[in-house]
Parts: structure tokens; sequence; C-alpha cells
């Protein structure tokens, strides 16, 4: 029987889950999703810490995280915990823990819970090519435990839950070598290290399976849901979901609605955080808009007297794949196949914004539907009738589900895309009706959560975003959820880390500086990362990286390489421009009309 990762493909059913206890903040088992966030500040800084902690559980904050670079700034922990306390807060902490075994021994006497990262956690990290015979393997499995499980003892003797947070760019050479830098391998990873904790009957477990590609995310937190139930009932730990280095403004909201919003609308998650390149209380209402959303949207799942196979999915939710459809012709524009995904709009909208085709740059309306006549046609998937109709036209037609259909969206284009044939393209919609229609930040997490889930499904050959009232948002929202899940790349994409006490230099004016400069090479990625500790492999898809080596100084990488070393940082901007045209992918920013 293939691997299941949750109860129902289509029917929200959130997945079960034991409680893991966090200074009396209860995860999983009967709780709401806890919305947790880090601290910017600097952790030597112990006042500073102290207050943003308390901004952010002023703004709803449930739990909150601190890094821990070493021993000694360890220590300013008991500080810290201590102001928060004094002040009246009871606000769980959290010791972010990378490299130093000895920082996590000093962290878990002071906070309520400890991160570790299994790639970074006192593991070989050279990216250097080995073949490990299982027996050399094993050595390096005994090594690992013999670093670890101190900490595990320390953590189960003070009451301190764990979080074994595997990010997609710090695998170990061990597990890069057995596994490659996939999905498996995250998971992999933080397996082995639950297995040490788990020797010692210590429980109080949460995983994280992190990602800055939602794609890679998306597949990783499915198969670690999948294989913690193979591994047997009493696996059943919590999940901590987040998008790394999601980056700011719109694109990181619209990437993290699309990376998180998807698990959840599966049922997987019980705490998230939303990591943004801005002030940490800015994350806050992006996570709580989350929560709100799929309580509603978990109540709206009615397939009651709806024939269906559950197990009829059309696509390997394990796996990416782009559904596919053949090619047709919609309004003049080819799509399905290996067309680029369209963007439709209606005639109202494109009436709107038709006198001012050029200052909206690259987020150009395509295909009208009132023009496209009986090409494009709606279905309500649980009408079995109506879908053997259109399966038996001749002629391929580009098919969305019906406004009038009873069930959630993404739930409707799963089954849409199970019963329909697959020849048939598939035209995406973020709503099913106008009463749906809330303010214009939930739109755009709304929108995105379900139509950039699909996308990561393979689902989709064009989107119609309907949520946003005003035109050209409507538009722009289409082409970055299309950019954020990686389906049609139209400008810059950056993978920028948020600001923590790791951070090197000024993360967020930095990040808007290199958008200013560079914002208009198409397709060319920038990684702008604070420090090296999720470095070179969230950079692994970037073009470039632009990386906090030490304080006031940048190196500067191709791919995963570094190829320049302690630059200052008021000439780090000017010498990435030099790096991307030595490698052939400047060019000079195009000038408008207007300006000419």
């Amino acid at each position: 029987m293939a691997m299941k990762y949750c109860p129902s493909y289509f029917k929200y059913s959130p997945r079960s889950t034991r409680e893991v206890s966090v200074g009396g903040v209860g995860i999983g088992g009967d709780h709401p999703i806890r919305v947790q966030s880090m601290l910017t500040s600097d952790t030597r800084d112990v006042g500073a810490c102290v207050q943003e902690a308390l901004a952010l559980v002023e703004v709803g904050c449930e739990i909150v995280r601190v890094t821990a670079q070493t021993r000694k700034i360890a220590q300013n922990l008991q500080g810290i915990v201590e102001g928060i306390r004094a002040a009246g807060s009871e606000v769980p902490i959290v010791a972010d823990i990378h490299f130093k075994p000895d920082a996590a021994m000093e962290a878990a006497k002071w906070v309520q819970k400890v991160r570790v990262n299994p790639g970074n956690y006192a593991d070989k990290k050279k990216f250097q090519v080995l073949e490990y015979s299982d027996e050399e393997y094993q050595e390096e499995l005994e090594r690992i435990d013999e670093a670890f499980s101190p900490l595990v003892k320390r953590c189960q003797e003070n009451g301190v839950a764990m979080r074994i947070g595997t990010n997609h760019g710090s695998l170990s050479d061990r597990i890069m070598n057995r596994y490659g830098d996939t999905p498996l391998g995250m998971v992999e990873s933080a397996l082995e290290f639950a297995r040490i904790a788990r020797s010692h009957d210590y429980h109080e477990l949460i995983f994280s399976m992190k990602a800055s590609n939602p794609k890679v995310m998306i597949e990783a937190y499915r198969l670690l849901a999948a294989r913690l139930q193979e591994e047997g009932a009493d696996w059943n730990y919590p999940l901590h979901l987040g998008v790394t280095e999601a980056g700011d403004g719109e694109d990181g909201r619209i990437k993290s609605a699309i990376g998180i919003g998807s698990l959840l609308a599966d049922g997987i998650g019980d705490t998230i955080r939303v990591s943004l390149t801005e002030d940490s209380v800015y994350e806050i209402p992006v996570a709580q808009a989350l929560v709100k959303w799929i309580g509603a949207e978990g109540a709206r799942f009615d397939l009651d007297g709806v024939p269906f196979d559950e197990d009829q999915l059309s696509y390997d939710p394990f796996v990416f794949n782009r559904r596919p459809s053949k090619q047709t012709n919609v309004d003049a524009y080819a799509l399905g196949g290996e067309q680029a995904v369209r963007i439709v709009s209606s005639v109202k909208v494109f009436d709107e914004v038709k006198g001012r085709l050029e200052s909206l740059g690259e987020f150009q309306p395509e295909i009208v539907v009132e023009n496209a006549g009986t090409a494009i046609r709606m279905l309500d998937p649980t009408d079995a009738a109506a879908v053997e109709q259109i399966n038996a036209l001749s002629e391929e037609v580009l098919v969305a589900v019906a406004d009038e259909t009873a069930l959630p969206v993404v739930a409707a284009y799963r089954l849409l895309a199970s019963v329909l044939e697959v020849r048939h393209p598939i035209l995406l919609k973020d709503i099913f009706s106008d009463e749906e229609q809330a303010d214009s930040d939930a739109d755009l997490l709304v929108g995105s959560a379900r139509i950039g889930s699909l996308l990561c499904d393979g689902i989709g050959d064009a989107v119609w975003v309907r949520g946003e009232k005003e035109a050209e948002a409507s538009l722009r929202l289409a082409y970055n959820i299309l950019q954020s899940a990686g389906t049609r790349i139209f400008k810059t994409d950056y993978v920028a880390c948020p600001s923590c006490g790791r951070t090197l230099f000024d993360l967020q004016t930095t990040t808007q500086r290199i958008r200013e400069t560079t914002g208009h090479l198409k397709g060319v990625r920038i990684a702008v990362m604070g420090c090296i500790v999720n470095g070179p492999g969230e950079m692994a898809d970037a073009d470039f990286g632009y990386v906090g080596g030490a304080p006031g100084k940048i190196n500067l990488y191709v791919g995963k390489e570094a190829v320049k070393f302690n630059i200052a940082e008021a000439e780090a901007v000017d010498q990435l421009v030099g790096l991307i045209r030595e490698h052939g992918k400047w060019v000079d920013a195009p000038v408008m009309a207007s300006e000419k």
C-alpha cells in the first residue's frame, strides 16, 4: 500500500498527535495551532531581547525563540528569561542552536525548549564527496549519539522540550552522501536524532522540515508525516511549520502562505512561524491570518454523499510533477502541456488596466474569460454526469471548478484533477464566490495558500485571481503566486533570511538595496543571508549569494561556492553586481517610455 501522509486528501482532518508541553503551552493533541516568532535582537543585549519579546507577546505571539551561538552567549538566556518573567509574562522561550553542543547544554538550564539542527549539531558539513560503507555510517551515528545524548538527558531532567529542526540548506555530509540534497535526506536526518532521543525514553519532541523552496518544504513535511506513521503509533509527534528565508513584503507573505497553507489544508501542522525579513512583530498577524483561514476552511469541508475514491489522487504527493495536460489555445494564448501557466482575468479587470499596460511592467493581463467562449468550461467535479460530458469532448478545453461547487477550493480542484481526463488543462481560481472576499491582506494570503498549494501539487495550467478587489492588485498577485511557487519566473527571485541575533549586517536595509539594484534581472536568483548557518545549502538553487562572513564583512557566492571573501559591506553590493556581470547575467535596467 502506498504511503499516506494525511487521513484524507479531500476532507480536512487534522493529523492526530501527542501533546508536547513547552513551558506550560501545549503543542499538538487537542490544542489550537500555536503562533511563534524569533527575536532579531542580539542575544548579548539582554534589555533589547526582553523588550522585543514583550512586544511580540503584546501582538499575540505564544512562543518566542532566541539564538544562542556559543556557550557564553547562551548564558545571557538566564537574564532574558528572568527579565521577561519580571515583566509579568510567562511566554515560553526557545533557544536556537546550530553548531555548538556546549551552547545547547547551557541553554537547557534556562529555557523551555531547545531547537537543534541535525545537520549542524556536532556533525560534519564540508560538502565533501565521500563514500560511506555501512560500518563507517554506523560509526558516524555512534559519534552523533555520544555528542547528542547529554543534551537529551539534560532536557529530560529539566522538563525542557526539543525541536529537531532540519533545514534543507544544512544537511550533513553523511546524509548528503546516502540520500542527496532531497526531502528524504531531510527526513532521515531528523529521524536519526529522534531515535537517539527515544533510546533514552525522551519524547518531548517536535519536528520541522524547513526549506526556502515551498515545493521542497511541502514534500519534506508530507514525507515526514508518512514516515512517522510508518514508524508506529507512538511516533505521533507534533510538527512545526515554516518556510525559511521567505523574504519580505508581498513576496515573503505569498511564499509563506503557499508552503504553510498547503500543509495546513492537509491537516498537518501544530505550531507555525512565518519568517519575514522584517521586524518580528510583523510576522504574527500573517501567522494568525493563516490559522484563522484554515479554521474557516476546515469547517467548509463537506463530502457527505459525494462519490469519490480517497486513494484516486492524480499526482504523487511526494514528488513534484506537473499534471501532463495537452496543449491547447484559449483567447489566442497557448497553454497546457509544456506551455507557461497563463494569467486569466475578467473583461472588467482588462478594461480597467488597458489604458496603462506599459506602467504594469511584467504584470500583463493575458486571457480574458469573456473572450474565450466555450474554450473555458466551468464544472462541478461532484457532478458525475457533467464530468462525463466534458470528458466526452473531442477537443481539449480549459476547465475550472464552478462557483456553485460546495467544496473548498483545494479539495474541489484535487477532486477535479482526479476525475477529469488528464488531457484537459485546468484553470485555478482563488475563490468560488464574491461573498468570500475579505480585506486585501487576507485575500493575498488566502489566494496564495489555495492557488499556490495546487500549483505545488502540479495542478494548474492557468490562474484567475478574483479575491483582490483592485484590478492591478489581482494581476500582481497572480504573477507573484506563480513566481513564489517556482511555476513561472518573471522577475528576480530572492532568498532572504529573517534577521536574528546571528545576523552580521543590517539585513532589511541591505536586502532593499540589493532589490533596488538587481530587481530588473528577470530569472536571476539571489540569496541574501545574514550568516552562514543555513548558507550554501539554502543557496543551492540561487545563482548568487550575499552572505555575512564576519561583522561588517561579506562573502559572495556563485551557487554553493564562495568566490569572494571579507568584502567591506560598503563595497559588497557593487561587487555583487560585478560578479553578476562577470557571469554574463547582468543587463541594464530598461528605461520606461515616460522616462525618456
